[in-house]
């Protein structure tokens, strides 16, 4: 077994959180209990939090025009006929598990904000993330990265917070030139959530060579749009349990790295603290177990949730973040999958490329780390799909090929989204898919009847038979 396979670093999980505590079965029941203690607290909460204050229901599903253009672009076959038919007799779609929104909707509206997140939810997203991380007084926010404040927000253009940051904009003060372009680091740890959630989000870019502060703040890919990227609002990890539960989606945090530089700062927490932290805000929420699917590259924080809060561990899922090149070259043997199913892991979820080949037909087809994942009884989740833009002059042309790496070969245009999803549900047998745009992947889940797809229980009949 390699050293670095999933499987020697679940084993080693095991063993590295045994002794964090000598009642780990109860820890979860410990917090409901807390949470129980809080409940009166909690309960005058509804004022404050406004419309993210209530469960909802579902939003009305509304799919806009993007997946019928992929539709139009797919390759002649069964296929395209399949969808076609959907498209031409469904006149109401609904939210699907299938479709993940993957940081909200980021293809459109800047990432991890309240628009984000709406927008993926009226989409058909029925399972939203926001990824975790923390600031200076140990709160929890949304954010992909720790230290990503100066791509995703405004905060350069705030003297008062940019002063704050690890490494601020050095401006020449007779000029306005700036200076340090490709240095600047702002990270969620130098900020209070007070302080924080003064910020706007914007669109995950910058121009680092830029000669100015507004400069800077540019530089969004072209297949984005910048329409939208003032006035985001950004939301601590609780607003945005709090949003989702209105929402009526599930929820899938994901608990960010630590920046190896600045480590965690002043905020008092350890990788320990920090994995429970996240964990105990869906149960002090009283979200159910269900609805949750906690993840982590680390899977240290992973095993840590499957023993300490099992109910919501049965769902915890482990992102498989190794070389895709090097997993397509050597795929882990059957039994390093066995022994992370045998350690209590259900749901793996690496990106697409590590799942898919092209076959000698120059077809699209399952990889083996795919079907040797499926055969240890494991569940797969994927990402993201919507990410790389437009199939040909992005991907072939452009060089935005991560997604599709290991599929080049066979894409022709923007209708390949599709045909890969395709292969995904089908053939790989995947369980949801992240998607930076969800109504591609709603449209899909409602025309194929996927898994995770489908009517809710309880939802009435469509009108399309």
């Amino acid at each position: 077994m390699r050293p670095s396979s999933p499987a020697f670093l679940a084993v080693a999980a095991l063993g590295a959180i045994a002794f964090l505590s000598a009642d780990l079965q109860t820890r979860e029941a410990q917090a409901g209990e807390r949470a129980g203690e809080r409940a009166g607290e909690r309960a005058g909460e509804g004022a404050a939090s406004g419309a993210y204050g209530k469960p909802g229901r579902a939003l009305p599903v509304q799919l806009g025009p993007r997946p019928f253009y992929l539709l139009d672009r797919l390759r002649e076959g069964r296929l395209k006929d399949d969808l076609q038919r959907c498209a031409a007799r469904k006149s109401r779609y609904r939210q699907s598990d299938f479709s993940i929104g993957h940081r909200g909707a980021p293809l459109l509206f800047p990432e991890h904000t309240a628009e984000s997140y709406i927008a993926a939810a009226r989409m058909g997203a029925g399972i939203l993330e926001c990824d975790v991380t923390f600031t200076k007084d140990a709160e929890l926010v949304c954010r992909h990265a720790q230290c990503d404040l100066h791509t995703t927000t405004d905060i350069v253009l705030r003297p008062e917070l940019a002063a704050k940051c690890q490494v601020p904009p050095e401006v020449d003060p007779a000029t306005g030139e700036l200076l340090n372009g490709p240095d600047i680091k702002c990270c969620t740890s130098d900020l209070t959530l007070a302080e924080f959630k003064t910020l706007e989000g914007k669109m995950d870019a910058a121009d680092r060579g830029a000669a100015t502060l507004e400069g800077y703040v540019g530089g969004t890919a072209d297949f984005r749009t910048d329409l939208y990227t003032t006035g985001g609002t950004l939301l601590s990890h609780a607003e945005s349990i709090r949003l989702f539960k209105s929402l009526g989606t599930g929820f899938t945090p994901e608990l960010k790295g630590v920046d190896r530089e600045v480590g965690f700062g002043e905020s008092g927490l350890n990788q320990v603290s920090y994995a429970r932290e996240m964990m105990q805000d869906y149960i002090e929420a009283g979200i159910r177990p269900d609805r949750v699917w906690v993840q982590s590259f680390n899977p240290d924080d992973v095993f840590l949730w499957i023993q300490e809060f099992p109910s919501y561990g049965r769902q915890a899922v482990f992102l498989d973040g190794r070389n895709v090149a090097g997993l397509a070259a050597d795929p882990p043997p059957l039994e390093e999958f066995l022994q992370l199913k045998a350690a209590g892991l259900n749901i793996i979820a690496p990106p697409m490329p590590v799942l898919l080949r092209v076959d000698e037909d120059g077809e699209i087809a399952p990889s083996v780390y795919a079907e040797r994942a499926r055969q240890a009884g494991l569940d797969i989740i994927s990402w993201t799909t919507e990410r790389s833009g437009r199939i040909v002059e992005d991907v072939l042309e452009g060089g935005g090929a991560f997604y599709y790496q290991t599929t080049l070969e066979a894409l022709e245009n923007d209708g390949d989204i599709l045909r890969t999803i395709d292969v995904l549900a089908q053939e790989v047998g995947i369980i949801g898919l992240f998607s930076d745009w969800p109504a591609t992947t709603t449209f899909y889940a409602n025309c194929k009847k996927v898994k995770a797809g489908g009517p809710r229980k309880g939802d009435d009949d469509d009108d399309d038979g």
